[in-house]
């Protein structure tokens, strides 16, 4: 059993509070309900004798992005089938997975129940629901469309997610082998070629350059491993600090879009974010200014949100979005022709999502032609770097006449 604290209005529109012990916190709000309270709130009480708990509440938190997608995609489909919101969100609550995503859909339950509207309630989440997520559910009752709004959410955040996902393994993968053959090298460095020293330290012979190298770089680990460590902890967490401050965090988000490699993957990325996103707004019936504030601010890339920030400004003395947008060189022109004849067709939504579409569909192909390049240039550089400590290490054996005759 756990002690659950809440806070309610009962009949005469009085505030109350009080704690119930309960297995779970749906038979918590059976139980406060059974007393004609209307509840306000309700979180598992924390405080105990002797100990604080506070800091599960606060890992309890945290949420996943597929979390995002399972609770919009039921939403959408529960509400589509003219379930009204708050027997919706009851629903969708007994359904969840996990306890942190049940304790959210109830608490905005609750707070429908109590008056809010349901972009009111979730509006108050703001770790888990984005200002896009808001204005978009804003919109859908404002027109009267929500369950239409919460489909294109669904699909908007499922797209998003595999994308991210697609991104994330790309990258992964080299991350992962890079870091086994930085420890495989240095289990070699530092364990093995000692061995090799001792073996040949009773030859009484100049070694070759390699293999004298190959030793002395291992001495060298072994004697300042620890001054080593600290040494690239610092570079780390110096770079940390660097990358919290606004210049540091530009020059990182820039550089993200630059890099070799990875960087025409990012910005394509980037580039398709802000299409589908401002694509999604506008279809919803959310105001060009407001949609460009919000693109702005869930574009994830402060390059590109001082870009849309420009254009805003722009925008609002009375210019068209592809002027000022073809003038700041972080789209392709290819997007910012789009955008124009949108503008002058009237279809700007239409080509957005065909821009949209068009960039998630070479992220999918350059992720696959990455995926196949690096797999060799791995193989190829594991090679190099094991076979090269390997072949300095045996030298001296492949020369055994000649060291043992010296």
């Amino acid at each position: 059993m756990a002690q659950f604290a809440y806070s309610a209005k009962n009949s005469s529109g009085q505030n109350v509070k009080g704690i119930v012990d309960a297995a779970d916190k749906k038979e918590a709000i059976d139980i406060v309900r059974q007393k004609q309270l209307i509840i306000l709130e309700m979180h598992l009480n924390a405080q105990r004798k002797g100990f604080n708990f506070s800091f599960l509440s606060k890992k309890a938190k945290k949420v996943s992005a597929d979390d995002a997608v399972v609770f919009t995609r039921q939403l959408a489909t529960i509400v589509e089938a003219g379930i009204p919101i708050v027997n919706a969100l009851d629903i969708l609550g007994e359904q969840m997975e996990t306890p942190q995503m049940q304790e959210r859909v109830f608490k905005i339950r609750d707070d429908v129940e109590a008056g809010s509207s349901f972009s009111e309630a979730i509006a108050k989440d703001k770790s888990f629901f984005s200002d896009f997520f808001v204005n978009m559910v804003r919109a859908g009752e404002a027109s009267g469309t929500l369950d239409e709004i919460l489909e294109r959410l669904a699909v908007y955040l499922e797209k998003s997610n595999n994308l991210q996902k697609k991104v994330k393994s790309a990258m992964i993968y080299p991350a992962v082998v890079s870091l086994m053959a930085l420890v495989v090298t240095l289990v070699m460095i530092l364990k093995v070629i000692p061995v090799f020293k001792d073996i040949y330290g009773g030859f009484g012979a100049e070694l070759p350059r390699p293999t004298q190298f190959m030793i002395d770089l291992s001495e060298t680990l072994k004697k300042y491993f620890v001054l080593i460590v600290m040494f690239f902890a610092g570079i780390g967490y110096g770079l940390k600090k660097f990358i919290s401050t606004e210049k540091g965090r530009f020059f990182i988000d820039k550089l993200k879009l630059n890099v070799i490699i990875f960087g025409p993957i990012l910005r394509k990325v980037a580039v398709s974010k802000f299409t589908r996103t401002f694509s999604t707004l506008i279809k919803s019936g959310v105001p060009i200014l407001n949609a460009l504030e919000i693109v702005g601010k869930t574009s994830g890339n402060v390059v590109i949100a001082n870009a849309v920030v420009k254009v805003e400004k722009n925008v609002k003395a009375g210019e068209n979005i592809a002027t000022p947008l073809g003038k700041l060189n972080v789209f392709p022109p290819m997007v910012v022709r789009m955008i124009s004849v949108g503008e002058k067709t009237g279809e700007l939504e239409k080509m957005l999502t065909k821009v949209s579409d068009f960039y998630e569909a070479q992220v999918d192909t350059a992720v696959s032609g990455l995926t196949s390049l690096i797999e060799p240039l791995i193989i190829a550089f594991l090679g190099i770097v094991i076979g090269g400590i390997v072949i300095c290490m045996f030298l001296p054996i492949l020369q055994i006449s000649t060291v043992v005759n010296a």
